[in-house]
Order: structure tokens, then C-alpha cells, then sequence
């Protein structure tokens, strides 16, 4: 007696093979291959292993679109496939690495998304892809605190072009050079020799760099980590609510269907 499967079944059969391990630990393996072959073709390698890496590569390519079209497969609706922003950006990483890299005029472009198959470790592990989408969430906060950097920035180059322009003109000449010695100062890149050429001349200077590196070094850090911090403590609650909704949806689902089954026994005693 042969039983055919639903397209439901065969559906779900497909979410099961994606969602295992078994699929997602290939995936990622065959990933980290890419990347060690895009790292071997920069070296002088002899002609029989610069062969052997492009059939590899080629090999690579086919199974990254045989597994786009797998999960294309086992999403249950086909139309909001490319709607998620990580399966468009797969797709197109894996269109793009069709490109043949004997035409000449097209072997940078190739090469360049044959790079960016790394990037799809990212949308493979739920991990990193969690923590991409907090720090896009927090940009529009980060942006504010940014702005503020820029303004404290910009003050304290327009001081430091004031008084420092005769003490060094090719650190301090204008506001741009200052912004950018001032970047030099937060990143902690030799700052003291900027403070020391500046305190012969102007002894108590060293407020200046001090009050700039608390504000931006300190004040301003913490303010964009705790801003990422917050987003991702959002991220997190928000993913645990839904988990929670998909367990109660599962569970009424199975109680429906034990009902549907105590349903039809109770059909099957009364006759």
C-alpha cells in the first residue's frame, strides 16, 4: 500500500532538512571552504593547483545555488522569499558568482562576490545574524550620539586651530587638520607627543586633550555601546516573545488535532 505525500507534508519535509543540523553544518562548512579558497588564489600557486581551486570553486558555486533553491523551495510562501533581506542578499551574492572569471571585462565583479560569499556565515549562523541586525536597529541612535561627536569634534578643533596653529601649522593649520589630529588624540595614536609640542608653549594645554578624551574616549563609547546594548535587549525579548507565540501556536495546533481524532473515534464507536 503506497501512501502519498501531501504538498503539506513534503513542505514541512523540506523545513525539517533546512532547519537540521546536519544541512546547516554543511552549508557553513562549504562557506569556510569558499573563504580558503578565495585566501589560497592570492598566492603564486603552480598551474595544476590553480586549476584544482577553480573546479572547487566552480563545484562551490553550484552547490551555494542548488541550496538557494532548496531553501527557495522549503519556504512556505514562495512570494515573500526575497522579501527577508539576508535570502536577498544570498541570492544575489549567489547570481553574482555566476559570473564567469575568463571574461575580462567582468573578472573584478566576479571576483569581488566570490569575497562576499564569506559574508553568507552571517546569515547562516542565527548568532551573527542577530547581532547584524541589532547594530543596523541601533544606527538611528547611534546617529544622535554621532552627531553630538561631531559637534564636540568640531569645537575643539576650532579651539586647537586658535591656539595651536603656531605651534605646529601641519597638526593644528585649520579646522579640518584639526578634526583629524583630534581623531589621532582619541585613538589614543601618540597623542602625548601632540600634548608635549603644545604644553612648551602653553603649560596648561593639557586640559584641553584631557576634557576631549573624557568626553570622546569615555562619555561618548559608553553612550554607543549601551545605545547597541539596549537594541539588542529588545531584539532578544521580542525574539522570545515570538518563540513563545510559535509554542502556544504549535501546541493548539496538536490539541486540535488530538481533538480532531477523539472527533472522529467517537463517530467510529456511535456507528
Amino acid at each position: 500500500m503506497s501512501v502519498e505525500l501531501s504538498p503539506t507534508n513534503s513542505l514541512n519535509k523540506l523545513k525539517q532538512i533546512e532547519s537540521s543540523k546536519v544541512f546547516q553544518g554543511a552549508v557553513i562548512a562549504i562557506i569556510i571552504l569558499s573563504a580558503l579558497t578565495i585566501g589560497a588564489k592570492t598566492y603564486d600557486l603552480p598551474p595544476l593547483a590553480e586549476h584544482a581551486l577553480t573546479v572547487l570553486d566552480n563545484a562551490i558555486t553550484l552547490f551555494f545555488m542548488v541550496e538557494i533553491l532548496f531553501r527557495f523551495a522549503a519556504c512556505p510562501t514562495k512570494k515573500r522569499f526575497l522579501a527577508d533581506g539576508w535570502n536577498l542578499f544570498d541570492t544575489l551574492v549567489v547570481i553574482g558568482s555566476l559570473i564567469p572569471l575568463d571574461n575580462s571585462e567582468a573578472v573584478l565583479l566576479g571576483r569581488l562576490l566570490r569575497v562576499f560569499r564569506v559574508l553568507r556565515l552571517v546569515s547562516v549562523v542565527p548568532e551573527l545574524r542577530f547581532l547584524i541586525n541589532s547594530l543596523l536597529k541601533a544606527i538611528p541612535r547611534m546617529g544622535y550620539i554621532a552627531l553630538l561627536m561631531f559637534i564636540i569634534f568640531y569645537i575643539y578643533a576650532a579651539i586647537g586651530s586658535m591656539f595651536f596653529a603656531s605651534v605646529d601649522e601641519v597638526l593644528w593649520g585649520d579646522v579640518a587638520i584639526s578634526m583629524l589630529t583630534l581623531f589621532r588624540v582619541a585613538t589614543f595614536e601618540d597623542w602625548t607627543d601632540v600634548m608635549y609640542a603644545t604644553m612648551e608653549q602653553y603649560p596648561l594645554s593639557w586640559v584641553f586633550y584631557l576634557t576631549f578624551i573624557f568626553l570622546t574616549a569615555f562619555v561618548f563609547l559608553n553612550m554607543m555601546i549601551g545605545a547597541i546594548l539596549e537594541v539588542m535587549g529588545e531584539e532578544q525579548n521580542a525574539e522570545a516573545a515570538q518563540k513563545a507565540h510559535d509554542e502556544r501556536d504549535q501546541i493548539v495546533q496538536q490539541l486540535q488535532a488530538v481533538q480532531r481524532k477523539l472527533d472522529e473515534l467517537t463517530e467510529k464507536l456511535e456507528r
